[in-house]
């Protein structure tokens, strides 16, 4: 199992760590409690982007132990990989000025389906232009406080969410689906009362009040988000910290499910769980199906 020197690994620090694991020292650091950013391997700095995340963090001796730093840390972010993997593939969907693609609200990927992603990697790969759209990402209860924090009391106001209890300590005892369930009422109430920009600078503020990670991508930078596990479950969103205006050169990003997509020797995937998962992520379509997704009661 990974081990950290100081500073521990509960600890919100800028410091740099050193972490053991996969037979080699890595150079880490703590921005929030949640996070655990991989600069590289210890007596490698200044070198060329390799692909250390194939050919040491994600080995199959080693594969299920990352997976259960990303259970137990939210957020486990590796900068400066260079990699041609050929399991990624591009991020669907496209923001617009006149409204917010689903992407941008906080969601898990798979909130449609009775089973998740164990998590999610989100990779910014190296490429020409830079990424200028940051993504952010919080914890699950976190995000849901803040929502309703940072909610408009005209809104509050609304048939839809008056008569829930939306009190702090209530929030603090629910679990999952419970969770979800208030979420979507919020975020649907968010969706049809306020316009775009509107909408937007409230999930700014809810990216504030949530301490949410939304430093800006990286090339050559993989984020694994944990989606639906065993430890923290996490909640991210397509973030524009400034209006949205278009017309900007963006670099793109490309994702997998790592855990169901990086399969061992002998593993075989599940294609209708893959094929279901990939169902959800058009994100350009309004009607019955986007509002199942990230916006439905779940």
């Amino acid at each position: 199992m990974p081990t950290l020197t100081a500073p521990s690994a509960a600890t919100h620090s800028e410091t740099t760590s050193v972490l053991n694991f996969a037979n080699a020292q890595w150079r880490v650091r703590r921005p929030r409690p949640f996070v655990l950013v991989i600069e590289g391997e210890v007596g490698h700095e200044g070198t060329e982007p390799t692909d250390y995340l194939h050919d040491k963090l994600l080995l199959p001796e080693w594969r299920e132990a990352f997976y259960q730093l990303v259970d137990a840390t939210g957020l486990v972010v590796c900068l400066n990989v260079h990699t041609q993997h050929p399991t990624y593939r591009d991020v669907r969907g496209r923001s617009s000025k006149g409204r917010l693609s689903q992407g941008e609200y906080y969601h898990h990927d798979g909130c449609t389906g009775p089973v998740k992603p164990r998590f999610v990697e989100i990779r910014c790969p190296i490429q020409p232009q830079t990424r200028g759209v940051a993504t952010a990402a919080a914890p699950h209860h976190d995000v849901v406080k803040a929502m309703v924090q940072m909610l408009p009391a005209e809104l509050a106001a609304t048939p839809a969410l008056a008569g829930q209890d939306m009190s702090l300590a209530t929030i603090s005892q629910m679990d999952d689906a419970a969770l979800d369930h208030l979420q979507g009422l919020i975020t649907r109430t968010v969706r049809k009362k306020l316009n775009a920009e509107g909408a937007r600078s409230y999930f700014r503020q809810v990216d504030t009040k949530a301490k949410a990670y939304f430093e800006p991508w990286a090339l050559g930078e993989s984020r694994f988000i944990a989606n639906a596990n065993s430890g923290i479950t996490m909640q991210h969103r397509r973030a524009y910290q400034a209006p949205h205006t278009g017309g900007m050169a963006n670099g793109h990003l490309v994702k997998r499910w790592t855990h169901e997509e990086l399969l061992l020797p002998g593993q075989v995937a599940d294609l209708a769980l893959i094929a279901a998962l990939c169902s959800e992520e058009g994100d350009e379509v309004d009607g019955e199906r986007a509002e199942g997704c990230y916006l439905g009661a779940h």
